[in-house]
Formats: C-alpha cells, sequence, structure tokens
C-alpha cells in the first residue's frame, strides 16, 4: 500500500490514522462496487462521502453542491455586514471594495476547480447572493461565470509561459499560431473540467 510504503521509507514522517479519511471517488456507471476499507498500523481509516482540502468540499460522486451550499451560507451572511455599512451611508466605490474583498473572495476561491461542472441550480444560488450585493450597494457587479473564465485564462497564462509545469504539453497551437488545439473529451465531466474550459477561454480572448 502506498500509504504504508511512504510511511517506511520516510523516517520524519508520522501519520495520524485517527485523522486520516479515505475518500473513493467511482465515477463507473456499473453495478456498485465494494471496497475493503484500508487499515494502517492496525488501525481502520475511516471512510467518508465527502472531504474538505484546502477549502473546497469534495464528494465521492464529484457533485459540487456540497460545497456551492457552503459558499453561498458563507457569503450570505456576510450580506448583513454590507447592508450596516449602506446605513452608514458609505459611498458605493466603498461598498463595492467590501464586497469584493468580502463576499465575491468567497464566492469564488479556487473557482477553476468546480465551477465548471457545477450545475445550474448550484450556480443560481451563488448568483442569487450576487445579485442581493448589487441591490444593496447599488452598483453592478461581475458575474461569477466571466469572472471564471477570466481565472481560468489568467492561469492558462501561466502554464503556457511556463515550459516546466507538468501539464504545459495540454497547450499546443495549431498552424496557424493563434490559437490552442482543443483537447480530445469523451465525457461531459471532462469537458466542462478546467484545462478544456482554459483553452477554450485562450482561444475566446484570442
Amino acid at each position: 500500500m502506498i500509504v504504508r510504503d511512504f510511511q517506511t521509507k520516510s523516517k520524519k514522517f508520522l501519520l495520524n490514522v485517527s485523522k486520516a479519511k479515505e475518500l473513493i471517488v467511482d465515477c463507473s456507471k456499473k453495478q456498485e462496487r465494494h471496497y475493503q476499507p484500508v487499515r494502517i498500523s492496525g488501525t481502520t481509516v475511516e471512510r467518508v462521502d465527502s472531504f474538505r482540502y484546502l477549502g473546497v468540499h469534495i464528494s465521492q460522486d464529484l457533485s459540487w453542491s456540497r460545497h456551492t451550499n457552503s459558499l453561498a451560507k458563507k457569503a450570505r451572511q456576510r450580506l448583513y455586514h454590507l447592508r450596516r455599512l449602506r446605513d452608514f451611508r458609505l459611498p458605493s466605490k466603498v461598498l463595492r471594495n467590501f464586497y469584493t474583498c468580502t463576499i465575491e473572495s468567497i464566492l469564488t476561491g479556487n473557482i477553476t476547480v468546480w465551477f465548471g461542472n457545477s450545475t445550474k441550480q448550484d450556480r443560481q444560488a451563488l448568483q442569487r447572493v450576487v445579485r442581493s450585493a448589487e441591490r444593496i450597494s447599488h452598483t453592478e457587479l461581475p458575474d461569477l461565470q466571466t469572472i471564471y473564465y477570466k481565472q481560468c485564462q489568467t492561469k492558462a497564462r501561466r502554464i503556457v509561459k511556463d515550459p516546466t509545469h507538468p501539464n504545459n504539453r495540454l497547450f499546443s497551437l495549431l498552424r496557424s499560431g493563434k490559437c490552442f488545439r482543443s483537447l480530445k473529451t469523451k465525457t461531459e465531466r471532462l469537458k466542462r473540467s478546467f484545462f478544456p474550459q482554459a483553452i477554450r477561454a485562450l482561444n475566446q480572448g484570442n
């Protein structure tokens, strides 16, 4: 087992099994499979159906409803403070800056990871928070789809400029030298994931 082998080879590595979690991601459409539990040093690792990693809730079916629900809840709580600032008659520019720093930053955290494969309902729930902030601040705010594409473009350009990046080879120019070659995708999940979307965003920006 990889974990046990790594723990054996690393003299300074100590794994706290009580805090470790096992998350099985199986996208197969075949009948449900049964997996043996992972045991480390005689202790069974707890199996979970979702796990929060670097602020992102990852579910075993790779759906993002749990994550977007968490984002919407946090962002709605911040709307209270935005209303309080409005009641103090602060200028719209200040309200917009507050929104960008405390609400938009929540809604768009790691957006290139999950937004592409989020459902229409999840996106609408998040966008309703943006519209509420617009009504409170009396100013136009960027929609999440626009922010998503811009962040895809930004991250993709960094990868293209870095020949040492492990995924640099995915961005290959066509003979024209103006557009990047689209990636072949067999599933809708892959089509809506970061790299195909990033290439599409780059080509639209050219």
